[in-house]
């Protein structure tokens, strides 16, 4: 799942960027640098107040102001890197998704739209400057994986979008519908298809998954933070695992990830 810190820019199609947009901007900066031990700085205004998280100097992710007119669901957006975000916001509408924002241009760091696939599920696409992030070390992202109703039309849509390799998991059944997507035959994210158990008040979403030191401590502190623990630590495939949720209830998952687990 981990990647080194550092890296370079990442192939169009493979998740580079992570951003929330919330009601109240400095709460959530001071639960996240409690967190993750993020600092932060100024980041590009088109949207509104806007910071980008800094750890050991380097950009993790965003974190946005809603207008106070706004009542958006808060939640954590994956983007997805791309060579043209033109090219790609017309390749999602052809392929039945929406387009709800831009393509724009976000100063320096390149050009941006907010979208939507088929069944509703919003991510960003990023045609960026080409500069690096770090991933994979404690207080980063690790993992993007969408959880949906069924794997089937929406892994269709990502690999025509972006050029993924849908794979079905080794252990996909009748009760565990997951597709791994993968470029170049490395695997870049995931689907999940949950059926019935989707939950009604969120539908279908892209989750984020952060590296922790350690699952078990990093979620008492989301509690003692002021955020919720919705599901318990408790070890998976990927590592020991936790979902929780922060004091404005944006959800995301915390991670030790297991030695080899994949990308």
């Amino acid at each position: 799942m981990t990647e080194a810190a550092g890296a370079s820019r990442r192939p169009s199609g493979t998740p580079c960027w992570v951003s929330l947009m919330v009601h109240g901007l400095g709460r959530t900066e001071d639960f996240y640098a409690d967190l993750f031990g993020w600092e932060y700085e100024p980041g590009p205004t088109q949207l509104g107040p806007c910071v980008r998280a800094i750890l050991d100097g380097e950009e993790v992710a965003g974190i946005g102001e809603m207008p106070p007119d706004r009542h958006l669901p808060v939640a954590w957006t994956t983007y997805f890197a791309t060579d043209d975000a033109d090219c790609a916001a017309e390749a999602i509408r052809s392929c039945g998704g929406t387009v709800a924002v831009g393509p724009m241009d976000a100063g320096a760091e390149g050009r941006v739209a907010i979208c939507a696939d088929p069944l509703g599920a919003i991510f960003g696409i990023w045609q960026d400057s080409g500069h690096g992030r770090p991933y994979g070390v404690p207080g980063t992202p690790v993992w993007n994986e969408l959880v949906t109703q069924d794997t089937l039309t929406v892994g269709k849509f990502y690999e025509h979008v972006f050029g993924h390799e849908a794979e079905r998991h080794p252990a996909a059944s009748a009760d565990f519908d997951y597709l791994t997507l993968r470029l170049d035959g490395r695997p870049v994210a995931a689907v999940h298809g949950v059926g019935r158990s989707l939950p009604h008040d969120r539908g279908p979403h892209w989750m984020t998954y952060f590296e922790v030191h350690d699952t078990d401590a990093a979620a008492a502190r989301v509690t003692a933070l002021g955020g919720r623990v919705l599901s318990p630590p408790r070890d998976r495939i990927r590592g020991r695992l936790a979902l929780v949720a922060d004091p404005e209830g944006a959800v995301f998952a915390l991670v030790r990830s297991a030695e080899g687990s994949p990308a």
